[in-house]
């Protein structure tokens, strides 16, 4: 019986080997330029679209990924999907072009109060 910590180290794993696959084949040229190679003869092609858009590969190179994850059927398709997700969110953080992440707490505003998106009470209990 596999236990929770492996569940978590082989999912974790998986993760970020499905972005580096997908980073490596829809972002860079490879050892030599092979990948750079492969995607211009591909060009034009289904398979040459897929390695233009990073989401779509990733749920391609998620498929392996996740036999290793996935102890039954309906696990391999949940960690299919999870894996795809977190190769795209860990794509998200790492651009350079992308706005840090900050999380803020939110605070209650006199702004916020007044555009009615956040009501303090009922609506009836002016009434």
């Amino acid at each position: 019986m596999t236990g929770v910590s492996d569940v978590w180290f082989h999912l974790v794993v998986a993760a970020l080997a499905t972005w580096r696959v997908t980073h490596l084949l829809a972002n860079e040229d490879g050892p030599a330029d092979v990948i750079f190679r492969i995607r211009r003869r591909l060009k034009g092609s289904f398979l040459g679209k897929l390695a233009d858009c990073f989401q779509c590969l990733s749920v391609w190179v998620a498929i392996p990924m996740a036999f290793f994850v996935g102890r039954d059927a309906l696990e391999g398709v949940v960690c299919w999907l999870a894996l795809s997700g977190a190769a795209g969110l860990l794509e998200r953080i790492c651009r350079e072009d992308s706005p840090p992440v900050v999380i803020q707490n939110l605070e209650t505003s006199a702004e916020i109060l007044e555009d009615g998106m956040l009501w303090t009470k009922s609506r009836d209990a002016g009434k």
